[in-house]
């Protein structure tokens, strides 16, 4: 990957504005998202609490028979917006290979700070994890990976018995690094300030001891979301975590998910250690 000096922060992370069609998503993620929670029928248990905010509510996808884990996959958009409603159909790999699959919302900035959503996800994957044995797969997209790689980090928000079940964590497309971040207008929404970025970002933390980290990226994605998925990769394996980055052939920052909706496609097989 050849690097170039940023001069434009906002069109660094801008993604829709590159990709032929990009404006149709999120609003393409809705009706495949609803259809198959009408098909999952009971065995999806939906808008579970896993604490007292509006938004602290995750739906629960339930394979047939006994689950052989939990897969938590953790939503995008830059912190700002989406919820859980959006990705359900990402649940229908991991489901089929016989794992149960949580999706959490929570409070969007700039109700909330990033450190609070990291808080949240670990109650929720917490509160996922009460229900569902076996070991936790964390997978996340975007701003949902840079959630994920957080729920990897040494100082994970996971109680310590939970964080002992994590098997492998696969962030995709993951912003790992909050610094560059502070240069966009989104800022004036988000509010990262250095001690937040030191605070949150994966790049700069140790991952948990024993750690299994696969950074999946679209090769065809912009060149900041590839370099900070490599520079997460990079990092924790000189930390010792055992880390890996891939970038998938053809696949841009939306399409890059849609793997997981297909139980032999290679993202859903390697989140799951296969």
């Amino acid at each position: 990957m050849t690097l170039h000096a940023i001069t434009d922060w906002d069109d660094a992370y801008a993604n829709a504005a590159h990709i032929a069609d990009g404006d149709r998503w999120p609003d393409a993620w809705v009706e495949p998202a609803q259809r198959w929670r009408d098909a999952c029928g009971t065995r999806a248990r939906l808008d579970l609490p896993y604490g007292e905010a509006p938004r602290n509510r995750y739906d629960l996808f339930l394979p047939e028979g006994m689950p052989g884990g939990l897969v938590v996959f953790i939503h995008g958009g830059y912190w700002l917006a989406l919820d859980k409603s959006y990705w359900s159909h990402l649940s229908r790999g991991p489901l089929a290979r016989g794992f149960a699959v949580a999706m959490p919302s929570y409070t969007l900035c700039p109700e909330n700070r990033i450190g609070g959503i990291t808080r949240e996800i670990g109650a929720a994957i917490t509160a996922a994890a009460a229900r569902i044995d076996g070991p936790i797969f964390i997978t996340g997209h975007s701003a949902g990976g840079h959630l994920a790689a957080r729920m990897a980090s040494a100082s994970s928000p996971l109680p310590s018995e939970v964080a002992a079940r994590i098997a492998h964590t696969v962030p995709i497309s993951a912003l790992t690094d909050l610094r560059p971040l502070m240069r966009t207008g989104m800022n004036d929404t988000l509010h990262i300030d250095d001690g937040e970025a030191a605070a949150e970002s994966p790049a700069l933390l140790a991952p948990l001891s024993g750690a299994r980290v696969t950074c999946w990226v679209g090769a065809d994605e912009r060149p900041e979301f590839r370099r900070q998925s490599a520079l997460l990769a990079n990092i924790w394996t000189g930390l010792g975590a055992a880390a890996a980055l891939f970038e998938e052939p053809g696949r841009h920052h939306f399409n890059v998910i849609d793997g997981l909706e297909d139980p032999d496609h290679p993202l859903t097989r390697t989140l799951l250690g296969e």
